[in-house]
């Protein structure tokens, strides 16, 4: 209860704002809750086309569907309300490990901090429809179910231990690499009873249906796996018959492809090069989208212990406290595994931190109860228990007040997806950057070239090279992806063509060997693919605060993987108008005698000056002064916006900057579908 209110803060703080609700429903705040709603959605329905990467098969798809079928709620409300109500189930464990240890105090206060501490609130506030939901409450069982097997040696906990990972790995498969921590702990303390020359029956039991449960095999056939040798395990307890079954599990292990998905792991969060190398015929270089993720970046070491722990001092003494635990009660060291993911935050980016918040709520909540227990008198022990619990809760809960997320887009934002929705077939494309993808497939309900799941950059490439380029070279881009993306799903398996990347399949295909020579080809009038299906782009406002991140993705040479230049792109909402210069900040300045800009230094020519405005009738006019046409940069002044831009010829004839800004569009190659000052929607016409 506890759990939940603190999240229904959100609710309260944003009920009035109507931009956040469609329908008069809330929407939700996280992008890839989107994808599991469009599979929720698609079950439900029964409509689903081939090639729509709607996810009908993952668990958070199916289970949504299953809570909208049996509850009297609607799908909006339900996918809103859904992490809050599964988020707080993480109490249950929790308490039951304190319970377990005879510190019942222990567990309910660690239940209180650890199911709000920062960075499991922010991945599971209300809103935040997504599989983290669920992805701390697996693992906090598993931690539960090892501590209780080695403690107890009871055959349930084999069986437990084993459903839950099952269950586990079929709600998120990435948990594969916690699941073989845990594994390891286990084999570790089996090698050290085998030394010890103690019993290690157990532990070998635990080890082998850990493994089969582990293994890449079919659900069916490892569920099958587990129960089989669980019945065996009843009436096999001879070591030597242990071993040939321990041997016979890592076999199978192995053979299944066990260790690959921890190499996958590695190679997206912490080998990560900026550059990768794609394995077709050309060896082209592409941009990885690993270096533009916040959350697979370095964080400073205060915003890694508030994550934790609400409070740098409260994560010192929490590890003070969980080591004292864990030297009172041994067992406690299996939540090592957790405890090393959350901190691998530090170097390798704060979504893991989430995976320590727990183990370490359990630490301070020991040290607390510890502390307390000096006092004898029961008032001034349980007086002193609310207290630091309080403290320690104050941070966090003040945190949740602050935390104030927007929902992913606002009510006039999807007015534009679902009025498209009405205008486009389902297997047209809405092609935009991949961040709005989900949301696009979720409201517009077309097809996407790009999305929070394919987003690898040679997927963002041509979609980059498309927002960022003059409007011709972009047009035969987004038609050549499109088309070659379509062909591709209907290719042979073993074609090399599918195996290639489209950019390299183009490049071939029209008779070249250096993509930097088919790229300069779309200049030209080359011969495009049959027209298939519409395509339209989408060019949102906010789209501004990462567009020199979209232009990192194609401002590379491909043949060699060296970055170019990068284009000057400069905006500010923050300007002052003096007697003799207009104050852009960051020491840049537009001298109103001159017409020039000075940049720090440096003082430099104006191409353009531009000022756009909405009239009356909602459409955009224009004035547009060329001051000095052999200049390479351009003032534009947004009005209605309140914003300035400062960009060199790069970007002022970029598809994104003539279509969106200036509205300048090439009748030849684009038609206007839907034009907003939030989001704009062109058709494209070749």
């Amino acid at each position: 209860t506890f759990s939940f209110a603190i999240r229904l803060i959100w609710v309260e703080q944003f009920n009035g704002v109507e931009q956040f609700k469609f329908n008069n429903q809330f929407m939700i705040n996280t992008n890839d809750g989107y994808f599991y709603a469009e599979g929720a959605r698609d079950i439900l329905s029964g409509i689903h086309q081939e090639n729509d990467r709607s996810p009908l098969d993952e668990a958070g798809s199916q289970l949504t569907a299953l809570i909208a079928k049996l509850l009297p709620f609607s799908f909006e409300t339900i996918i809103f309300y859904m992490p809050a109500f599964f988020a707080s189930l993480i109490v249950i464990p929790i308490i039951l490990i304190g319970r377990n240890i005879e510190k019942l105090e222990v567990g309910f206060i660690a239940a209180l901090v650890g199911s709000i501490a920062w960075s499991y609130y922010n991945r599971t506030m209300i809103g935040y429809y997504d599989t983290d939901m669920l992805n701390i409450v697996f693992p906090t069982l598993l931690l539960w179910s090892l501590v209780l097997a080695e403690q107890t040696r009871e055959d349930k906990y084999l069986l437990f231990t084993a459903l839950d990972i099952l269950a586990y790995r079929w709600w998120y498969y990435q948990s594969y690499s916690l699941e073989f921590a845990f594994f390891g702990l286990i084999l570790v303390y089996a090698v050290y009873q085998y030394i010890k020359k103690q019993d290690i029956a157990y532990s070998l039991q635990l080890t082998i249906i850990m493994l089969l449960a582990m293994s890449q095999l079919d659900m069916i056939f490892r569920v099958a796996l587990v129960f089989g040798y669980f019945v065996l395990f009843r009436h096999i307890r001879v070591p030597k018959y242990l071993y040939l079954m321990l041997s016979m599990a890592f076999v199978l292990f192995f053979i299944s492809g066990g260790f690959d998905p921890i190499w996958v792991q590695l190679k997206g969060y912490i080998f990560k090069d900026a550059i990768l190398v794609t394995g077709d015929d050309l060896k082209l270089n592409f941009f990885s989208v690993m270096q533009t993720v916040r959350e697979a970046g370095q964080i400073p070491f205060e915003t890694f212990a508030n994550r934790i722990s609400g409070h740098t001092s409260t994560f010192v003494l929490s590890i003070i406290g969980y080591i004292w635990l864990a030297s009172k009660y041994r067992v406690m060291f299996l939540g090592l595994p957790m405890i090393g993911l959350g901190f691998l935050a530090y170097s390798g980016g704060l979504r893991f931190t989430v995976y320590a918040v727990p183990v370490l709520a359990l630490g301070i909540a020991f040290l607390i109860v510890e502390l307390s227990s000096f006092f004898k008198n029961n008032n001034a022990k349980y007086g002193l228990m609310a207290i630091l619990t309080i403290a320690v809760l104050i941070p966090n809960i003040k945190h949740v007040i602050d935390y104030k997320v927007p929902t992913v887009l606002t009510k006039d934002e999807v007015l534009v997806l679902d009025k498209l929705k009405n205008i486009a077939s389902r297997e047209d494309y809405l092609v935009g950057w991949w961040d709005y993808g989900f949301p696009i497939r979720y409201y517009a309900d077309v097809k996407t070239l790009c999305d929070g799941g394919k987003h690898e950059g040679s997927a963002n490439f041509p979609t980059s090279f498309a927002l960022s380029n003059p409007q011709l070279e972009a047009a035969k881009m987004i038609r050549l992806d499109v088309e070659y993306t379509e062909a591709a799903f209907i290719m042979d398996s073993n074609n090399s063509d599918r195996n290639r990347t489209n950019i390299a399949n183009m490049t071939l295909d029209y008779g070249f060997k250096d993509t930097n020579d088919f790229l300069a080809a779309l200049k030209t009038n080359i011969k495009l693919p049959n027209k298939t299906r519409d395509v339209y782009m989408y060019l949102p406002n906010r789209m501004m605060d990462i567009y020199p991140t979209v232009t990192l993705f194609s401002n590379l040479d491909l043949m060699t993987g060296m970055q170019g230049k990068q284009p000057f792109f400069y905006r500010t909402g923050y300007f002052k108008d003096n007697p003799q210069t207009l104050d852009l900040g960051n020491e840049v300045k537009l001298d109103k005698q001159t017409g020039q800009l000075q940049i720090g230094k440096n003082k430099v020519p104006i191409k353009n000056f531009a000022k756009t405005f909405y009239d009356k009738s909602g459409v955009l006019q224009k004035q547009i002064q060329t001051l000095n046409p052999s200049a390479d940069l351009s003032v534009v002044f947004m009005s209605n916006y309140n914003q300035f831009l400062v960009v060199d010829d790069k970007v002022y004839n970029s598809l994104y900057f003539q279509l969106f800004v200036l509205e300048n569009y090439d009748k030849n190659l684009f038609e206007p579908t839907i034009l907003t000052p939030l989001s704009k929607v062109y058709k494209l016409k070749i």
